[in-house]
C-alpha cells in the first residue's frame, strides 16, 4: 500500500476515514459532514451504540449528502492520553477497518486535538505507519483457485490529509524505511523451509550490498578453518550446508568500536535427535527469527542512512536427524575453547550463538552486544506472547532496551541470572552442558549459557523472542503470522543511544 501526504481536504467519492472523540466528541471534518449530512453521524453513532473508545470502528455505508462511498468513524478515546503509541495503533485499526473496501484510494484525515500533546504532524505520520504495518500479507504462495479477488484487499493507496503535511511527510519517510526492513523481516521469517535454507537465506542477504551494506559469508570450510565446532555440530545432520553471515553498515564517521547484533538463524528446527512431537513441528520454519530481525534491522538502517557503526552477525544452520546427526551426550570444543556436553540436540540455538558470539568479538571487537533468538518454549511459558525475555549483564543497556521496547510496542521483561542459575548448567566431563538441571528457569539457564560466551566488561543483552516473533492471531501493527518483533525495538535503541548526533 502506498502512503501520500495531502492538505486538509475531503474527496468528492470513495472511502473517507474520520476520528471520532471519547464520548461521541466530533472532530472537526466529523462535524462538518455531520451537518453537511443533517445530523447522520450522530443518528449512526447512537443506533450502533457508538462511543469513540480508542480503536473502535464503525462503518456507514452511502452517508447521505456526501456522494461518498462509505465513511469510516474511527473510534480515537481521549485525546490527553494519546501518545505516538496510541495514535500507531489508531492507524493499525483504520487499516483493518478499510481492508475489504472496494476503493483503491481512501483518505484519511487528522485533525488537530485540542488537549492532545503530539503535534498533529507527528499524528498523521505515526498512524500512517501503524496503517503500513497492518497492512502487511504474506501471499506468495496464494493462487487464484484458492483465493479469490473479493478477499483480497483492493486499496492500494491511503491519502492522509491533514494540516502541516509536509513536515507528516518528513516525519514518515524515516519510519517507512523502517517499515521496509520490518516487511523483510516478515517475509524471511514467513518463507518456508523448503524454500528458504542457509543457503538460500545468505543469497538473501547479499542482496542488500545495494543498499550499501557490506556482506560477507563464511562456508562450512572456512568456520571448520575458525574452529566454529558447536555451530557446525547443529548442522551435520543436515544435507543442507551451514553459513554465517557478516552485514556491515559504517554509517557513521567516529572511529569507535560498532555495535554487534547477532541472530539465531535455525532455519528449520526439527530438533535432531532430540525430535520435536508433530504437533506444531511446522511453526518451527521460523527458528530463525532472530536472524530475520537482524537483516530487516540492517535493512532499515542503510535504508534510512543512520549515522551509526553496526555490524550483524546471522548463524544459519538446519537441525535435522540423521546418520551423520549430533548425539545426546556428544562433546563439542567451541570457537572459544571451551567444550559443551551436548544433552539435548533441541537446545541448539545457544550452541549457534556461542560461537557467533564468539566470532564477532574477536573480528570485531564491538562495544555492545546484542543478540535476538527464538532461544526456549520455557519463555512464552513465564511471558506468553505479551513481552521478551531480556538478560543482561548491564543495568543501564536493560534500562535502554525497556524504554526502546514501551516506545514502540515491542515490550521486554527483564529477567534474572546469577551464579546459582550459572551451577545448573555444570557438566560433570566438560566445561558445561547445554541444557540446566530439570525443567526449571529454562530461559535463564539458556541466558547463562550464552553469557559464558561474552568477555568480561562487554555490555551484552540476549532477548528472547520465542513467544514474539510469531502470532496467531491479529494484532494492532500486525496480522495473523510473522511480526518482525525486535526490527522497531532496535531501531528506537540504535536511534536513540548510538547513531551520531549532527
Amino acid at each position: 500500500m502506498k502512503i501520500s501526504f495531502a492538505k486538509p481536504a475531503l474527496p468528492a467519492s470513495g472511502t473517507v476515514v474520520v476520528g471520532i472523540l471519547a464520548g461521541r466528541k466530533l472532530t472537526a471534518t466529523a462535524r462538518s459532514l455531520d451537518k453537511s449530512g443533517g445530523g447522520h453521524l450522530s443518528r449512526a453513532m447512537e443506533a450502533a451504540a457508538f462511543e469513540g473508545r480508542a480503536e473502535q470502528t464503525l462503518t456507514i455505508l452511502a452517508p447521505a449528502g456526501s456522494g461518498l462511498s462509505r465513511l469510516v468513524l474511527l473510534g480515537m478515546g481521549e485525546a490527553a492520553k494519546l501518545d505516538t503509541a496510541a495514535f500507531e495503533r489508531l492507524g493499525g485499526a483504520t487499516w483493518s477497518a478499510i481492508a475489504n473496501a472496494k476503493d483503491k484510494d481512501v483518505t484519511l484525515v487528522v485533525d488537530a486535538l485540542p488537549g492532545c500533546n503530539v503535534p498533529i504532524a507527528q499524528a498523521a505520520a505515526h498512524m500512517a505507519i501503524g496503517a503500513l504495518l497492518r497492512s502487511y500479507r504474506f501471499d506468495r504462495y496464494r493462487t487464484e483457485a484458492t483465493e479469490k479477488k473479493d478477499d483480497k484487499p483492493q486499496v492500494g493507496k491511503l491519502i492522509v490529509s491533514t494540516a502541516d503535511h509536509d513536515l507528516a511527510k518528513k516525519a514518515f519517510a524515516p519510519m517507512e524505511a523502517v517499515a521496509e526492513g520490518v516487511f523483510l523481516t516478515r517475509d524471511l521469517q514467513s518463507e518456508p523451509a523448503n524454500i528458504l535454507g542457509p543457503v538460500e537465506f545468505s543469497e538473501e542477504c547479499q542482496k542488500l550490498e545495494k543498499l550499501g551494506i557490506k556482506v560477507s559469508v563464511l562456508t562450512e570450510k572456512e568456520m571448520k578453518k575458525l574452529g566454529m565446532n558447536a555451530l557446525l555440530g547443529v548442522g551435520q545432520g543436515s544435507a543442507r550446508g551451514s553459513r554465517t553471515v557478516i552485514l556491515e553498515w559504517n554509517g557513521s564517521k567516529a572511529k569507535t568500536p560498532p555495535l554487534a547484533v547477532i541472530g539465531k538463524g535455525v532455519c528449520f528446527d526439527s530438533g535432531g535427535i532430540s525430535i520435536k512431537p508433530a504437533g506444531g513441528m511446522e511453526d518451527m520454519k521460523w527458528d530463525m527469527g532472530g536472524a530475520g530481525v537482524v537483516t530487516g534491522l540492517m535493512a532499515a538502517l542503510a535504508r534510512r542512512k543512520a549515522k551509526a557503526n553496526v555490524v550483524g552477525f546471522l548463524g544459519l544452520v538446519e537441525n535435522m536427524p540423521s546418520g551423520t546427526a549430533q548425539r545426546p551426550g556428544d562433546v563439542v570444543r567451541s570457537m572459544s575453547g571451551q567444550t559443551i556436553e551436548v544433552i539435548n540436540t533441541d537446545a541448539e540455538g545457544r550452541l549457534v550463538l556461542a560461537d557467533v558470539l564468539t566470532y564477532a568479538q574477536r573480528k570485531y571487537k564491538p562495544a555492545t552486544i546484542i543478540d535476538l533468538a527464538t532461544l526456549t518454549g520455557a519463555i512464552i511459558i513465564a511471558l506468553g506472547m505479551e513481552h521478551a525475555g531480556l538478560f543482561s549483564n548491564d543495568d543501564t543497556l536493560a534500562g535502554q532496551l525497556t524504554k526502546a521496547g514501551q516506545e514502540t510496542g515491542e515490550k521486554l521483561w527483564r529477567l534474572p541470572m546469577g551464579d546459582s542459575y550459572d551451577k545448573l548448567i555444570k557438566s560433570d566431563i566438560a566445561d558445561m552442558k547445554n541444557v540446566g538441571d530439570g525443567r526449571g528457569a529454562g530461559s535463564i539457564t539458556a541466558a547463562q549459557f550464552l553469557a559464558r560466551f561474552v568477555e568480561s566488561g562487554t555490555p551484552w543483552a540476549h532477548l528472547d523472542i520465542a513467544g514474539t516473533t510469531w502470532t496467531n492471531k491479529d494484532l494492532p501493527l500486525a496480522s495473523k503470522g510473522a511480526t518482525a518483533f525486535g526490527v522497531r525495538l532496535l531501531d528506537r535503541y540504535i536511534t536513540e543511544h548510538i547513531e551520531t548526533k549532527r
